[in-house]
């Protein structure tokens, strides 16, 4: 019952949409009316700037660190890994399809940001890295964050030989299916990118002027 009770509160905890109610709190704004109608951090800094971006990025990356460590703390034994990996892919789904939003939610990059750092901080701060780096280079969130997660499983999979400490098999499946989800989660993203009308980092939104997009509902 413990574990169950484990499951459903990630899900439950990833599927709270932090970008609306900061919008709504704050700003007096629903974030899915403007700008991409995005829910997470990338459309908030479009249209809300640097400070209400930050906190739904941190709000949203503490709800997979804190799925990952409610499952360690609270299951044990042979199958821990397995309700580690549960928690965490289940804060994401919950991101991505909170039953607060219809069942709609975000794209879940900074969700799985917060599972990896659980499972592996180290890994985590190097994909966290490239992001940076790719968003620098391109100026395309899509584009890092596609390529940010899609490292992951693949340095987990080799983590013996790059770190001198293998990360167990289970975490890679779950990095791997995380990092499919966000793929999926990007589909729009890829067609505005193959049809060269992707928004770049930083490109800002008027709120007072702009109306909710009909593609690309999430984070």
């Amino acid at each position: 019952m413990k574990e169950a009770a484990v499951l459903v509160i990630s899900y439950l905890l990833g599927a709270v949409p932090i970008g609306l109610i900061i919008g709504k709190v704050t700003r007096g704004v629903d974030i899915r009316q403007y700008g991409s109608g995005n829910i997470g951090a990338t459309n908030v800094l479009r249209t809300l700037g640097w400070g209400l971006a930050s906190m739904v990025f941190i709000g949203d990356t503490l709800k997979g660190l804190i799925a990952v460590l409610l499952a360690v703390k609270l299951t044990s034994g042979a199958y821990q890994p397995y309700y580690v990996i549960g928690a965490g892919l289940l804060s994401v789904v919950g991101h991505s399809a909170s039953p607060f939003l219809g069942f709609k939610g975000g794209k879940g990059v900074a969700t799985s940001l917060g599972v990896i750092i659980g499972m592996n901080w180290l890994i985590a701060a190097i994909a966290f890295s490239a992001w940076v780096l790719i968003v620098a280079v391109t100026r395309y969130v899509s584009v890092a964050s596609i390529l940010a997660s899609l490292s992951v499983p693949v340095m987990m999979f080799f983590s013996k030989g790059l770190f001198g400490q293998p990360v167990p098999r289970e975490y890679t499946v779950c990095a791997l299916a995380a990092a499919l989800l966000i793929l999926l989660r990007h589909r729009a993203n890829i067609k505005r990118l193959v049809k060269g009308n992707e928004p770049r980092f930083g490109q800002k939104v008027k709120i007072e002027e702009e109306s909710k997009q009909a593609e690309d509902k999430g984070e």
